[in-house]
């Protein structure tokens, strides 16, 4: 963990590169740290005294919350309302920017019981596929933001593929991933598919070959079984573990509690600093529901 952590920065959350994932940390004049969240490094966090807003990421950088607001501890993102509602007027996702020059290509993500169809900007590369947490992915074409989104509705409308994968089903997926091999197999069969439709003008196919990311977070053939996850925090509560896997925003740990599951949208807005000692996890868990029990949960 990076010594940026003192109690002057704000985590931002689990962000991901080609080269891996990093925990990203604010501090209060708007300058942005970063530190690498290895495979097998001992991560070590006290909740400092209080969470507020991280602002806003745009144009490159990040803009800092203009009122400072105090988050709610059980809030899953770090942002407030309004700094909420600004973020999603500048998503694609949105459609509110449809003049977008930058080239978009249309992929296929793979989530273990399902495969869904979106877009990205070309320049990110598999960055997108990472921060979602796809098993596996293939990208189909590449073209003009306006015949991207006709290619995503024409893959929902023909071959049924959703644009959203709920993050519950994603967790599930990760219990029993599968092999690489089966993935592949089943996203060359989703492509064989789509090539075969009349495809929009606009977009240009592409190689389709199917890539694994399963190595990149970590995650074994055999999967990962959480017994708890850590709840919303507390000022003063602890966590400590051994990162062995990291997948979207997640992060898995070792801990002398077992394999605990945390979600970083928890950490986003705290002061979070190093403890003193490796104490485990004072943090509270609650226990992860089984595939019968898990409800409908928060879109990624």
């Amino acid at each position: 963990m990076s010594r940026t952590t003192a109690p002057l920065w704000r985590a931002t959350g689990l962000a991901w590169a080609e080269t891996g994932a990093r925990m990203e940390w604010l501090s209060a004049t708007g300058e942005v740290r970063a530190g690498e969240i290895e495979l097998g490094a001992e991560l070590g966090l006290v909740v400092g005294p209080d969470r507020r807003c991280v602002g806003v990421w745009a144009a490159g950088r990040r803009i800092p919350c203009a009122t400072n607001t105090s988050l709610d501890p059980a809030a899953t993102s770090g942002q407030c309302a309004s700094c909420a509602a600004m973020a999603r007027s500048r998503s694609v996702a949105t459609d509110t920017q449809l003049d977008d020059p930058r080239e978009f290509s249309v992929y296929l993500a793979h989530h273990g019981s399902v495969v869904k169809a979106g877009i990205t900007a070309t320049e990110r590369g598999r960055t997108r596929l990472l921060e979602q947490g796809a098993l596996a992915a293939a990208f189909l074409s590449a073209g003009s933001l306006l015949s991207a989104r006709r290619c995503e509705s024409l893959l929902t409308a023909a071959l049924g593929l959703p644009q959203q994968v709920r993050t519950a089903r994603k967790r599930e997926a990760r219990r029993s991933p599968g092999t690489a091999e089966q993935r592949g197999g089943e996203l060359s069969d989703v492509v064989a598919r789509a090539h075969a439709l009349d495809w929009p003008d606009g977009q240009t196919l592409r190689d389709p070959s199917p890539f694994d990311l399963t190595d990149t977070y970590g995650l074994p053939p055999d999967g990962v079984r959480p017994g708890h996850a850590v709840a919303p925090l507390s000022p003063g509560q602890v966590i400590t573990g051994t990162v062995i896997c990291r997948i979207g925003r997640d992060l898995y740990l070792a801990t002398p509690a077992g394999l605990v599951l945390l979600d970083t949208g928890l950490l986003q807005g705290w002061t979070l600093a190093r403890p003193d000692d490796r104490t485990g996890v004072t943090a509270t868990l609650t226990p992860i529901a089984t595939h019968e029990e898990i409800a409908p949960d928060a879109l990624f």
